[in-house]
C-alpha cells in the first residue's frame, strides 16, 4: 500500500506530457528519499532473508557440481601417469637400445609411437563417460535448485523457469566446451610425442640422447596436464559467475546495498521511477 502511494506520487514524472517541475524540487527529493527509506525498512526482512535464501540454494549446486570437476582432474592426473610410465625412456634397457645403432633406436622409437597412439586412445575412451556425467549431472542437479528454490525467490514462476533454463543452458554449453577443449589437447599431445619420436633417430651414427629424449617427454605432458588443469579450473570459476549472476536475477540484494539505493540526483526522472519501481 505504502509502495503504491509512493509510486503514484511520481506518476506524472513518468507520462508522455512533459514534465512539469515542482516548485520546491529539493524538498520534493528530500520527501522522496524519506519515503523511500520507508519502504527500504520494511522490505529488508524478506529481502534478506530471499537473498540468503536462494544464495544457500545456489552454493548447494556448486558444491554438487564440485564432485564432477575434481573427477575430470584426478582421471587427466591418472592417466598422465600411465602414459608418463609408458614412455619412459631412460632405463638401461632402452638406453642399450637407444645407443645401440640407428635400426635399433629406430625400431624402438616407432614402438614408442605406437604407445603414444595407443594410450591417448585409451585416454579419450576412458574419460568421455566423465564428461558425459559432468553434462548428465548439470541437468538433474539444476531442475533440483528450480524446485528447492521455488518457494521462496521474490522471482514469479515464469521468470524463475526462465533463469533456470539459461543457467542449465550456459553449464551445459561450457561443460561440452570443456570436454572438446581437453580432446584437442589430447590430440596436440599426441601428434607433439609422435614428432619428438618420429624426429629422432634417423641420422646415421649414434641414436638419440635418451636424457634429452625422456626429458622432452617430462615436459611435453607436463605441459598437458597444467593446460588441462587451468581449464577445468576456468569452467569452475564460470560456474562461479553464472549462479552469482541468478542470484542477482532471482533476489537481488537487500534493500540496505548500495545497488538498491537510486540516484535522486539524476535528471531523468523516468529512470529514477525504473529504479524506484524495481
Amino acid at each position: 500500500n505504502n509502495m503504491n502511494k509512493f509510486l503514484e506520487k511520481l506518476r506524472p514524472l513518468s507520462g508522455s506530457e512533459a514534465p512539469r517541475l515542482p516548485q520546491d524540487p529539493v524538498g520534493m527529493r528530500q520527501q522522496l528519499q524519506e519515503e523511500l527509506e520507508e519502504v527500504k525498512a520494511r522490505l529488508q526482512p524478506y529481502m534478506a532473508e530471499a537473498h540468503e535464501l536462494v544464495g544457500w540454494n545456489l552454493e548447494g549446486l556448486r558444491q554438487q557440481l564440485k564432485p564432477y570437476t575434481m573427477d575430470l582432474m584426478e582421471q587427466v592426473a591418472l592417466r598422465v601417469q600411465e602414459l608418463q610410465e609408458q614412455l619412459r625412456v631412460v632405463g638401461e634397457d632402452t638406453k642399450a637400445h637407444l645407443l645401440g645403432g640407428v635400426d635399433e633406436a629406430r625400431t624402438l622409437l616407432q614402438e614408442l609411437q605406437s604407445r603414444v597412439v595407443n594410450h591417448t586412445g585409451r585416454f579419450r575412451e576412458f574419460f568421455h563417460p566423465y564428461a558425459e556425467s559432468l553434462v548428465s549431472g548439470i541437468g538433474r542437479h539444476v531442475q533440483e535448485l528450480h524446485r528447492r528454490v521455488a518457494s521462496h525467490a521474490p522471482a514469479s514462476p515464469a521468470r524463475l523457469s526462465r533463469c533456470v533454463q539459461v543457467l542449465s543452458r550456459k553449464l551445459t554449453l561450457k561443460a561440452k566446451a570443456l570436454h572438446t577443449r581437453i580432446q584437442q589437447n589430447l590430440d596436440q599431445l599426441r601428434d607433439e610425442l609422435s614428432r619428438a619420436f618420429a624426429g629422432t633417430g634417423t641420422e646415421e651414427g649414434a641414436g638419440p640422447d635418451p636424457q634429452m629424449l625422456s626429458e622432452e617427454v617430462r615436459q611435453r605432458l607436463q605441459a598437458f596436464r597444467q593446460d588441462t588443469y587451468l581449464q577445468i579450473a576456468a569452467f569452475t570459476r564460470a560456474i562461479d559467475q553464472e549462479t552469482e549472476e541468478v542470484q542477482q536475477q532471482l533476489a537481488p540484494p537487500p534493500p540496505g546495498h548500495s545497488a538498491f539505493t537510486p540516484e535522486f540526483q539524476q535528471t531523468d526522472s523516468g529512470k529514477v521511477l525504473s529504479k524506484l519501481q524495481a
